[in-house]
């Protein structure tokens, strides 16, 4: 649902984005997973490192996203997303620009 929503969202830009998730290195936090997705999201804006899909083992077929399997990237961005699906549908995203201030 998660590839879906992405791709209805981006359409053709989808190809140019890369996608994370860092709860397998942090564990699920419950309340707090949200925050913790969303400092990695601002410490990667900071430093210009993707963060990677841990334990990345077996692609699937419907989740056809650059997930960055395993091991982190360097790269310039200057917009990052965090996204946080819930528990009972409380969902949420937060968007972040770099800022040099």
């Amino acid at each position: 649902m998660e590839t879906i929503a992405i791709r209805t969202v981006f359409v053709r830009h989808t190809e140019k984005l890369a996608v994370s998730s860092t709860k397998s290195m942090h564990g699920h936090a419950l309340g707090a997973a949200g925050a913790l997705e969303a400092i990695a999201t601002i410490l990667a804006l900071r430093h210009g490192i993707l963060p990677p899909t841990g334990n990345f083992t077996e692609p699937d077929p419907q989740c056809d996203l650059d997930v960055i399997p395993n091991q982190a990237r360097q790269a310039t961005f200057e917009y990052a997303m965090s996204n946080s699906f819930a528990f009972g549908g409380l969902n949420a995203v937060l968007a972040f620009r770099r800022w040099e201030g």
